[in-house]
């Protein structure tokens, strides 16, 4: 098994809490059966740790949730631009 920790720290806790239930969602509803990934928030901290099978998947997983973190991090700084 093979496993990565993605570790993203914000400037507050009320981002941090955006962007952790945008991408929580996402965890176990990615089709998959080599790589699984689980998203925890503590504070001003949100790490996704994605688990894999071999290290392609593992590869494909960190892409998958980096992208899914950016675009959460991308819609709620723009929700916090328009407020």
């Amino acid at each position: 098994m093979h496993s990565t920790e993605l570790v993203f720290d914000y400037d507050s806790t009320a981002f941090a809490r955006t962007v952790e239930r945008s991408v929580a969602v996402e965890a176990g509803d990615i089709e998959g059966d080599r790589s699984d990934a689980t998203v925890v928030r503590d504070g001003e901290t949100v790490t996704v740790t994605v688990d894999a099978t071999d290290l392609t998947a593992l590869r494909a997983g960190n892409n998958t949730w980096l992208t899914l973190v950016e675009v959460a991090e991308r819609a709620a700084s723009a929700g916090r631009q328009s407020r």
